[in-house]
């Protein structure tokens, strides 16, 4: 087996204010079908603090229909790549997703943010022709392998509410 990894769909609507950008799904994730599933991953609480919203206790999809309703999108920025485990570091051979295209059916988009260093390095390179049209923010990755206190990535992730709010 070559590894070969795919994302998943964005999830974003016309009211999308807030376009959260993760490197690749790791295996649990795509085992699960769903965004962020490996249970040590701390993304639905970070963003759940954002948003003053219990994440992990709903189901995946209420999750969702969650974010939404408060204008926040999830994608990635690698849409395949082969990778043996679910460490960054492990990947090769990526092809990227199309981020500005998907920016330009975001009428609503004021910022961008990137979970991790990978998601921040690629994303970064692929929006620079955004120039200063969006608000771009590199956060600590919400994954376990990043051993940043919670208490010190909750803290950085909190500038997502500036984000949402104006």
């Amino acid at each position: 087996m070559r590894g070969d990894k795919r994302c998943f769909a964005p999830v974003v609507n016309s009211h999308t204010r807030l376009l959260i950008l993760g490197s690749l799904p790791g295996d649990a994730s795509l085992a699960a079908g769903q965004y962020y599933a490996y249970p040590h991953n701390k993304f639905w609480e970070l963003l759940g603090a954002v948003i003053g919203v219990d994440l992990r206790a709903l189901p995946y999809p209420a999750r969702l229909e969650s974010l939404l309703a408060h204008g926040v999108g999830l994608w990635d920025v690698i849409a395949q790549a082969e990778r043996k485990g679910s460490l960054d570091a492990a990947i090769r051979n990526q092809k990227h997703n199309a981020l500005l295209d998907l920016l330009g059916e975001l009428p609503a988009l004021r910022a961008v943010a990137f979970n991790g260093g990978t998601a921040a390095k690629i994303g970064r390179r692929q929006l620079k022709p955004c120039g200063g049209d969006l608000l771009l923010i590199d956060l600590p990755s919400s994954s376990p392998a990043h051993t940043l206190p919670f208490d010190a990535k909750a803290h950085a992730w909190s500038v997502l509410r500036e984000a949402l709010a104006g």
